[in-house]
């Protein structure tokens, strides 16, 4: 019994897209389309339209997880104005509840009538639209982190993203990130899905998404904690769509010496082309794209040293393509 529950551990632990590889979901992507024009006035009539023709709970879980990533937008003014109240009355527990008491009936309010919201409203409808599907899925509440992010601020939690069992195991969605980005000079919400946040990998997902239980790293046999988070490197969405494990280097700030060695590495979803890999490097007075020193691929592992002949700070930042994965920084000193 003992060694069945190891295994089992060990097998949660890695739950992911890739076990679906074997389904098709054009079909419930097409669902997704087809209901574009529907609204949540009658949401079991809609969840019905999307899922009555579908065979798995994958795939129910998938037209609806699509519907609402296309068609409910980001309040980023809205957030905004929530991250200044809470931040007002943070010391003032009893203001600080009679405003979360009204915000939250504004953020139902607009998700209900106007299909606009923030990330609680985005895991709040996904979780409502599966549970009329028959599914379980959890909303998981935490912290978020972006390049955005003042990581000298980050409390109380910022960001909520869901938790969907399928198969008897606990995978891993967030539907706000995956549905667009604000425009950075007017806050204005641009629909543009990625599908990288569907169903992620745990071990990516930790690295800017930590959950207040931890039992939803989904990460059960290794331990992570809040001062690790603070201190990993930024990741964007297009690591999402690229990697399954950012491995090293686990921080986002480094002091180096003059010619030292450092190493990067990566667990790849698909096959790349090494030449693609590049970084972006910004001394505060230039930025141009350059290769890493040594750039090899190994059983899906993508593995890049570098070295920095001279003094300075540097803003590093991969790239494979034209996608932007992450980011670091570099003091050094000979």
């Amino acid at each position: 019994m003992r060694y069945l529950l190891l295994f089992m551990v060990a097998f949660q632990s890695h739950a992911q897209i890739s076990d679906f590889d074997h389904i098709n979901f054009s079909k419930a992507d097409l669902n997704a389309s087809m209901c574009k024009n529907e609204g949540l006035d009658n949401m079991p009539k809609l969840v019905y339209n999307l899922t009555s023709n579908l065979d798995t709970d994958v795939e129910r879980f998938r037209a609806i997880y699509l519907w609402v990533c296309h068609n409910i937008a980001n309040d980023y003014t809205l957030y905004l104005k929530n991250k200044r109240k809470r931040s007002k009355f943070q010391n003032d527990s009893i203001k600080l509840k009679a405003w979360n008491d009204r915000f939250k009936k504004d953020v139902f309010r607009k998700l209900l009538k106007q299909e606009k919201t923030i990330c609680t409203g985005y895991a709040y409808i996904v979780q409502e639209l599966a549970k009329l599907a028959n599914l379980d899925c959890e909303i998981v509440h935490g912290y978020g982190r972006t390049s955005m992010t003042n990581i000298d601020k980050l409390d109380p939690p910022n960001h909520s993203w869901n938790a969907i069992k399928l198969n008897e195991k606990w995978y891993l969605c967030d539907p706000t990130w995956a549905s667009g980005i604000p425009e950075p000079d007017t806050n204005i919400f641009r629909f543009d899905y990625n599908d990288g946040y569907f169903l992620s990998h745990p071990e990516l997902f930790i690295i800017n998404h930590f959950p207040q239980d931890q039992k939803w790293t989904l990460l059960e046999n290794e331990t992570h904690t809040f001062d690790e988070f603070l201190a990993a490197p930024i990741l964007y969405g297009k690591a999402y769509t690229n990697l399954k494990a950012h491995d090293t280097p686990k921080l986002m700030h480094h002091s180096l010496h003059k010619n030292e060695i450092i190493k990067f590495k990566y667990q790849l979803q698909n096959n790349i082309d090494v030449e693609s890999v590049r970084f972006l490097i910004d001394n505060g007075y230039t930025n141009k794209k350059t290769a890493p020193n040594s750039v090899n691929i190994e059983e899906h592992s993508l593995i890049l040293e570098h070295q920095f002949e001279s003094n300075g700070f540097y803003d590093v930042h991969l790239y494979i393509g034209d996608d932007l994965i992450s980011t670091y920084t570099f003091k050094v000193k000979g």
